[in-house]
C-alpha cells in the first residue's frame, strides 16, 4: 500500500472503519494519520490519532483489548480506510462488544453476519471470560477463578470432565447437556489463561477436517 496515495483531510486525518473479521460486525470508527496507519501495518496492532489527546494510541493498550489486524482496505476516493481485526475483548470503552450498540429501532448492537448461531453464542461467552481476565471484578466466579491460577482452573476441568462422563454412564442426555456446557465453558476459561481464542480452535478443527483419513493415521 502507497499510503502517500491516501487523501488525508486537512488536520492529515482520515477515518478508519473498525469491522469484526469473522463476524463482519462494525465495532468502531477512529481516525488516523499517516504514522498511525504505518505503524498499525508495521505493528499487526490498529493504531489511532487522538484528536482530543493529540497523540499517537494502539487500541487496547491500557485495557487490554487489542485488535489484531488481519487484512486492511481504503475505499475507492482513498479517502476512508477499513481494517478487518481480531478483537480481543471489547471495542467500546463502555464495556459493550462495539461502540454502535444503540440502534432507532431499540436493538442492542450492531449486527454479525455469521452463519452459526452456536459459534456466536461461544465467543460471546468467551468475550465475558476475558473481560473477567483483564478486569477482575468483585464476586465474579471466573475472576476468582483466575486469582486462584491455573492449578484450580485445571482441577475444575477434571471436575466437569468426570461429572459429563457419569451423565453418559447414567445415560441421562439432560445432565449430558448441563455437565457438557460446564466442561465447555470452564475449558474456554483455560483457553483464554494461555491467550487461545475459539477461533484458533475452530481453524484447528478446519484444518484437521479437511485432511484425508490417512494423514491422521500418520500424525498419531
Amino acid at each position: 500500500m502507497d499510503l502517500e496515495q491516501i487523501k488525508f483531510n486537512e488536520s492529515g486525518l482520515v477515518p478508519v472503519i473498525v469491522q469484526d473479521k469473522r463476524s463482519g460486525q462494525v465495532l468502531m470508527l477512529a481516525y488516523a494519520n499517516k504514522d498511525a496507519i504505518q505503524k498499525t501495518i508495521d505493528s499487526g496492532k490498529s493504531h489511532f490519532w487522538s484528536r482530543s489527546r493529540e497523540k499517537l494510541w494502539m487500541k487496547g493498550e491500557e485495557s487490554g483489548n487489542v485488535q489484531d489486524i488481519k487484512e486492511v482496505y481504503y475505499d475507492c476516493d482513498m479517502d476512508t480506510m477499513l481494517y478487518l481485526v481480531e478483537q480481543t475483548g471489547v471495542a467500546c470503552h463502555t464495556g459493550e462488544r462495539t461502540c454502535f450498540y444503540r440502534s432507532l429501532d431499540g436493538n442492542k448492537e450492531a449486527p454479525t453476519f455469521e452463519s452459526s448461531n452456536s459459534s456466536k453464542t461461544l465467543d460471546e461467552v468467551y468475550e465475558v471470560i476475558l473481560d473477567r481476565k483483564l478486569n477482575p471484578k468483585d464476586g465474579s466466579y471466573v475472576s476468582g477463578l483466575f486469582e486462584k491460577g491455573l492449578d484450580k482452573i485445571l482441577k475444575k476441568i477434571g471436575e466437569e470432565a468426570g461429572e459429563t462422563i457419569i451423565g453418559a454412564k447414567n445415560e441421562d442426555k439432560k445432565e449430558v447437556i448441563y455437565e457438557t456446557a460446564d466442561l465447555w465453558f470452564h475449558s474456554m476459561i483455560v483457553l483464554s489463561y494461555f491467550g487461545i481464542t475459539p477461533n484458533d480452535i475452530y481453524e484447528e478443527l478446519g484444518r484437521r477436517f479437511g485432511k484425508p483419513k490417512e494423514a491422521y493415521r500418520q500424525e498419531s
